[in-house]
């Protein structure tokens, strides 16, 4: 009987495999743009067939625990997946369908057939990462002293990516930039749009290297090589973190490896944007988390102090993350409270008195209430550029603030400064004046419009979560047109290194696997990844080491002025070996 039970249940899982198999074609076909005649399809049907039947197999090794948190981070995560790509991809799918019950027969296919793939390949990488076993033999080495591994790695980080100093000296400047050196030299008047407290790091190694040098340009790459070694350690204060849970060697090379060769570390290590130093204090603030999972040194403590202020500090998404994050710290660390509420509290006092008195009392202007309207700004403009109905009272309103006849002709869905740049052209002041009012303006064309609000506000934010997107990474180079005496000065060049720059860039968008790396959607997804890991496999502890980037990430959604742009989420990029090698290690190891 027994026999006779499993040859069934054999039967019935094959069946239910091909099932899945033919649905996962379906989507694979779609999502790859073929037509159902293709070859690949029945190349992507066999391969999915013994991809279920090896993982079905393998999940019934009784090694592997299949339980109940398992299950339910592979449904969950399989879902946001398989949502995140759908969301963006859904109308090529149907583009050449007009009968509706037919449009939703083909998109329930494909998202069944995505749901399934997420869902076999995240129970098969659950399986890899709950073998605490196996890991422990690839993960840890048996000896206590790492040496001075991290800072050699220290050290070649700075090497690799010393030739774009040299090529790009002082430093990459981008208009951004040009702001913050006419802050530097009193040119212009103190503003928090671009951080105050780097503006004033910035110009403190300015006016070291001015005073040492009496050059401009040699002044400014003062700054660009400090912002080089501040990311650098930031890297070596990972790898000293992950030499302290005895990780091996090789892992903290080829960890060494990606920050050190891919070439957007070395070109954003150059560029003087706030948002290099910010991933650098979050990876710390990350790092000193993650320590304090077994251990709560006074070295540790200071960084998480010192990274906290900063992450607070250099960018105001970072204020509002942690301000996000402020109750959840409070609920994990209330059993140590003596210890860790006077460091939490005591970055939330120290940010908050930088921010606001001191900043006042210098003169220092906020950022205008216009710059964090991008999205409803972006809904809005979507409802006026598709002409919908709206009454009298919502008109007059609008028009108190913008000329309402631009509309259509500036908006762009994925651009938000257009519609930003329109209203501080109308009367600002009176949107501020009247925040409730347009408040309420906002949420009954929502109500009345949800299709216009969801599809603006995807296509203003689906670089940061959809994976399959192109957009130029660290492509900037040289110094933005400016009469203030600083200049794109070359100490190395020729067309042997302008071409390898070049080629070095462009392979990015070119080779598969590698290619990864350059995307910020495919970073979303393995902080997820990471995050339903941690519930897999029972450590609800780690989640705290990524409630920093998960915060920040929602920051961004709720006000990126731009779809696409990478630095604003370089921090959650710099940080994917982190979320990665967090994922793997045991916190009493």
């Amino acid at each position: 009987m027994i026999k006779i039970f499993h040859e069934k249940k054999e039967k019935l899982q094959m069946i239910l495999n091909v099932v899945e198999s033919f649905f996962t074609t379906w989507a694979l076909m779609k999502t790859g743009r073929m037509e159902p005649g293709n070859i690949l399809t029945g190349v992507f049907f066999l391969f999915s067939f013994f991809l279920y039947r090896h993982i079905a197999i393998r999940l019934s090794d009784k090694s592997f625990v299949y339980t109940k948190q398992v299950r339910r981070s592979a449904l969950v995560l399989s879902f946001l997946f398989t949502l995140f790509y759908m969301a963006v991809d859904y109308p090529h799918y149907i583009e050449t369908l007009t009968n509706r019950l037919f449009q939703a027969a083909v998109l329930t296919a494909v998202f069944l057939g995505l749901f399934i793939c997420f869902y076999h390949l995240l129970l098969m990488l659950f399986s890899f990462s709950a073998d605490k076993n196996k890991l422990q033999k690839i993960l840890y080495r048996t000896d206590d002293n790492g040496g001075h591994l991290p800072f050699y790695c220290f050290l070649g980080c700075l090497l690799c990516w010393f030739p774009y100093f040299l090529y790009e000296f002082p430093g990459i400047m981008t208009p951004d930039s040009i702001n913050q050196l006419e802050q530097v030299l009193n040119l212009t008047a103190y503003s928090n749009h671009h951080p105050f407290v780097h503006t004033m790091i910035f110009k403190l190694f300015y006016e070291i290297g001015f005073a040492l040098t009496s050059n401009m340009v040699i002044a400014v790459s003062f700054y660009t090589f400090f912002q080089m070694c501040f990311l650098a350690y930031s890297v070596f204060y990972f790898l000293k973190t992950l030499d302290s849970f005895h990780i091996r060697r090789e892992i903290l090379i080829l960890i060494t490896l990606f920050y050190a060769l891919v070439p957007y570390h070395a070109v954003f290590s150059v560029t003087l944007w706030k948002d290099i130093p910010f991933a650098a204090v979050v990876l710390l603030f990350g790092c000193s988390m993650l320590r304090m999972l077994r251990e709560k040194k006074r070295s540790t403590l200071l960084m998480f102090f010192f990274s906290g202020v900063m992450m607070c500090l250099l960018r105001s998404n970072g204020w509002y993350g942690f301000l996000l994050c402020l109750p959840f710290l409070l609920f994990y660390y209330r059993k140590n409270a003596g210890t860790m509420f006077p460091a939490v509290l005591g970055i939330l006092l120290t940010a908050c008195i930088i921010r606001y008195p001191v900043l006042n009392a210098l003169h220092v202007t906020p950022p205008d209430f216009v710059e964090s309207l991008s999205i409803p700004t972006q809904q809005i403009a979507s409802v006026l550029a598709h002409d919908r109905t709206i009454d009298k009272e919502q008109l007059y309103l609008l028009e108190q603030v913008i000329d309402t006849s631009y509309v259509k002709d500036l908006y762009n869905p994925t651009f938000a400064d257009n519609m930003k740049e329109l209203v501080r052209a109308g009367n600002p002041d009176y949107l501020s004046a009247h925040k409730g009012d347009f408040f309420k303006l906002w949420l009954s064309l929502g109500l009345a419009y949800p299709g216009d609000y969801m599809k603006a506000y995807i296509n203003q934010t689906y670089g940061y979560w959809y994976p399959d997107s192109f957009y130029p990474v660290a492509d900037g180079e040289g110094i933005s047109a400016t009469s203030l005496g600083v200049s794109h000065t070359p100490l190395i060049g020729g067309p042997l290194i302008i071409k390898g720059k070049e080629i070095s860039l462009k392979l990015g968008g070119m080779l598969p696997i590698y290619s990864l790396l350059w995307s910020m959607g495919i970073a979303f997804w393995f902080l997820l990844f990471c995050i339903g890991n941690a519930f897999a496999r029972n450590e609800k502890a780690k989640l705290i080491c990524y409630l920093p980037s998960f915060a920040l990430f929602l920051t961004v959604m709720i006000a990126t002025p731009v779809a696409t742009d990478f630095r604003y989420v370089y921090f959650m990029v710099f940080s994917v070996p982190f979320y990665l090698m967090c994922a793997l290690i045991s916190p009493d190891c």
